[in-house]
């Protein structure tokens, strides 16, 4: 019986601080103030965006590094086309995605942009299962260590990008 009392003592406990932080959170709303012209222009400049196409780059540039330094280290071109077609099966689909939302920008409901995103998101997973699922046909003497090198490379760009900008933005702050 004392597990019940103390279960019922914690869930209204949970409520009261589930309240107070939905109460906390309204006064918050109530206190946000639109930016300036002014003030919306700086922070665009302190924080421009990154063009998809720019990472699509990044991510063939990141495979053909890759490729390159796997056929260099085994003197093998399966190793070579292996680790590249890894790349590629993350590229295509990120380009085939980058595609997709850039024709969803003019759209002015915001529903069907969301729709449009998960949509390409989608797309994009099918496409890379679909490559990946296709690569022993395609590659003769595929090796899985090099596609999955080349698959992996490609994939953390996101992450370089992201490192880099904030680098980037710690730097102009000094």
């Amino acid at each position: 019986m004392h597990k019940i009392d103390d279960s019922a003592k914690a869930f209204r406990q949970f409520n009261a601080n589930t309240d107070a932080d939905a109460d906390a959170a309204n006064v918050e709303d109530e206190a946000f103030e639109p930016l300036s012209r002014q003030e919306a222009e700086k922070f665009r400049q302190a924080n421009p965006s990154v063009s998809p196409w720019s990472m699509v780059g990044g991510q063939l540039v990141a495979g053909f590094l890759v490729a390159a330094i796997a056929f260099g280290v085994t003197g093998k071109q399966s190793n070579g086309w292996s680790a590249l077609y890894g790349a590629l099966a993350v590229v295509v689909p990120a380009a085939a995605f980058a595609y997709g939302l850039s024709r969803q920008r003019a759209s002015a409901n915001a529903g069907v942009a969301l729709m449009g995103v998960f949509f390409w998101e989608m797309v994009k997973i099918a496409l890379t299962v679909a490559m990946l699922v296709a690569a022993p046909r395609l590659i003769g003497q595929l090796n899985w260590l090099a596609l999955l090198a080349g698959f992996v490379a490609a994939m953390k760009v996101y992450w370089v990008a992201i490192w880099l900008r904030l680098r980037h933005k710690s730097s102009v702050e000094k």
